[in-house]
């Protein structure tokens, strides 16, 4: 929810905005009581968020301007200078409301597209995007507007150190970043569907339960940094990006990201409340209404504090409240799928959710009673770690494989779902029929990326395979092909070698062996020997860049020992040289030639904040040097 004006929130203006919060709960439970709800209609509809790339296919923090650009009420913000939401228009969930939907949101992304490459730019649908990097997300790229601001200062605030990302897959990441930025690698396509008051509960169980086969199906984000970790790496970031709790926090405290922790036994009333009483409110806004009031008056009152604070706590199936024209409504408000492959994939993801939501909630009258809430976490993880791999636990504890579950099961109960509906027969067998062919190929967008990945694998540096990833991409969506029928992404769509060769973190070295300063001499030469380089960094147990060895100090030791075998007794503290001079990873590649020149040195560290994060030696210009000889000669 966007909010207009954050005020300074401490002391009494906390206490204000609380009882605000609790006024507004007081209100929702007397129109529940009141049944002042619409019922019997159901809309659908949409968010899709995307990022802004330049040509080679890098981040470019250019939302603002683009924005101003389009001057259309469709299209807003988000955290990230480099992203874009766009919003679709709610349709009735009927006749060729899917079609419809897929239409308007090719029409905006096209107009998005256009707008963009008049600034040199592009737009790409997908989860996070290949080449983003831990730099592109300093504070100066989070959108300059008072609520991003506001909630980041917030949950620092409450968390009260840096936010750590540890998460494992093919690859191992571990990092840790001072801002909630991290976020802002995410990107998904947010389904609305509006249910009635009375049936919510089981609605929303129901999309509790079908949430990690979906999901499996769906999964379009593997990468993160260029490492390979989860099939949907934007669950487990996203949960720790915003993690508000501190890391020596004793007891068990609920993150704000989250699947939630028990099925809803009553109404909608059960999530708010726990809401309130897990999660401390973080921002507030300017409060200009009585609820209470209001509805005495017979008006609908707007609920500014719990719609607010509810923007503040991400559970994956979000309940929402809304207001159409005098009514009130509640929606489900599906935050699970990814963003991309492509706009086709996505309603098709779309469709399979909704068509599930209305045939299931008819077909499982206790859903409580048919799965273990436990179950429904654990596949939701699970279909985040392996997408269409996972192992599922479905009704009345069995075991099933998710491509197993959704083609034999799921798939034929979504289309019984959309007939209930009355989607056309035409657009069900489109948009299902494009999930039945992911599912039986074995191809989402999760698996497209790695397997792309996998056939560049001996070609290239990984940021020219991470540009061609993401390229491709780019061009496979403006084909309109579902990501089943995508070719493998291609080295030679990467925009050429040079833009992988801008800064120095493109190319730089980061599978590094280093020693520490106590360490004896002969290690050195060993990994020298072993590794076949030139020069060897040393670091503290923090990972302080301390020093650096390179192969000419060994043959000086070596030269005036005069083969005396005392000294593999000599400490590495001893030859190494102290404060080397180094270059930070976003550096342009041309100013460290400069500097490597000047210096007469051929190996400089990659430090950022005191840590070592890679090395670029000698070697690394001589083989931008040949490339470019290359060309020249060929031109």
């Amino acid at each position: 929810m966007g909010v207009s004006e954050i005020t300074p929130f401490t002391g009494e203006r906390r206490r204000e905005f609380m009882r605000a919060l609790l006024m507004d709960l007081r209100a929702l439970e007397r129109m529940l009581d009141e049944d002042v709800f619409e019922k019997g209609v159901s809309r659908i509809g949409a968010e899709q968020e995307a990022f802004l790339i330049d040509r080679g296919g890098h981040p470019a923090p250019a939302a603002m301007a683009l924005l101003e650009k389009i001057g259309d009420p469709h299209f807003t913000t988000e955290l990230g200078l480099f992203q874009l939401e766009i919003n679709a228009d709610p349709l009735p969930f009927s006749g060729d409301s899917l079609s419809l939907l897929e239409k308007q949101l090719q029409k905006l992304v096209g107009v998005a597209r256009e707008a963009a490459a008049g600034m040199g730019l592009d737009v790409v649908l997908t989860g996070i995007l290949p080449t983003l990097r831990k730099t592109d997300l300093g504070l100066e790229a989070m959108t300059p507007l008072p609520r991003y601001a506001a909630l980041n200062d917030a949950t620092s605030r409450l968390r009260g150190e840096a936010y750590f990302i540890d998460i494992r897959g093919i690859d191992e990441l571990r990092a840790q970043h001072d801002s909630v930025m991290v976020e802002a690698c995410n990107a998904s396509f947010q389904v609305h569907l509006q249910v009635d008051a009375a049936g919510f509960a089981h609605a929303h169980n129901v999309a509790q339960m079908i949430a990690a086969p979906v999901l499996a199906a769906a999964a379009n984000s593997p990468l993160l940094w260029g490492r390979r970790l989860w099939a949907e790496t934007r669950i487990p970031l996203f949960e720790q990006a915003v993690d508000s709790r501190h890391s020596s926090q004793a007891r068990q405290m609920a993150p704000r990201v989250t699947f939630g922790n028990r099925w809803v036994r009553g109404s909608i009333l059960e999530i708010y409340r726990e809401d309130i009483a897990r999660f401390r409110a973080l921002v507030g806004t300017d409060l200009d209404e009585d609820p209470l009031a209001a509805l005495s008056a017979g008006r609908v009152p707007a609920l500014k504090a719990l719609r607010l604070h509810n923007g503040t706590i991400y559970r994956w199936n979000r309940a929402c409240f809304g207001v159409t024209g005098d009514l009130p409504h509640l929606r489900i408000e599906n935050r699970v799928l990814p963003s991309g492959p492509s706009v086709l994939d996505e309603v098709a993801n779309g469709a399979f959710w909704l068509g599930l939501m209305k045939a299931l909630p008819a077909a499982i009258q206790d859903v409580p009673r048919a799965m273990d809430f436990e179950h429904a976490r654990h596949n939701f993880v699970t279909a985040a770690r392996h997408g269409l791999s996972a192992p599922l636990v479905w009704l009345e504890g069995e075991e099933i494989a998710a491509p197993k579950l959704i083609l034999e099961r799921l798939l034929p109960a979504a289309a019984a779902g959309l007939d209930a509906a009355g989607i056309a027969a035409e657009d069900r067998d489109r948009y299902l029929g494009v999930i039945e062919r992911r599912v039986a190929s074995g191809r989402n967008g999760a698996r497209w990326t790695l397997f792309s990945l996998g056939a560049m694998k001996d070609h290239g540096t990984p940021g020219e395979r991470l540009n061609a990833v993401t390229l491709a991409m780019v061009a496979r969506q403006k084909s309109g092909q579902p990501v089943a029928e995508w070719e493998p992404a291609r080295l030679d769509e990467g925009g050429g070698w040079k833009n992988n060769y801008l800064k120095v973190e493109q190319f730089m070295t980061t599978d590094l062996f280093t020693v520490h300063a106590d360490d004896p001499v002969d290690l050195v030469a060993r990994l020298m020997e072993w590794e076949k380089i030139r020069h060897v960094p040393v670091e503290d147990s923090e990972h302080r860049l301390v020093g650096l060895v390179s192969y000419r100090a060994l043959l000086r030791l070596l030269a005036s020992t005069d083969g005396d075998q005392r000294w593999h007794e000599v400490a590495v503290a001893d030859i190494m040289k102290r404060d080397p001079i180094t270059v930070s990873p976003t550096m342009t590649s041309l100013r460290a030639i400069e500097i490597m020149r000047e210096k007469r040195v051929g190996c400089l560290p990659v430090v950022s904040e005191g840590r070592l994060l890679g090395v670029v030696t000698e070697d690394d210009f001589m083989d931008i040097a040949g490339r470019l000889l290359e060309e020249r000669l060929r031109g």
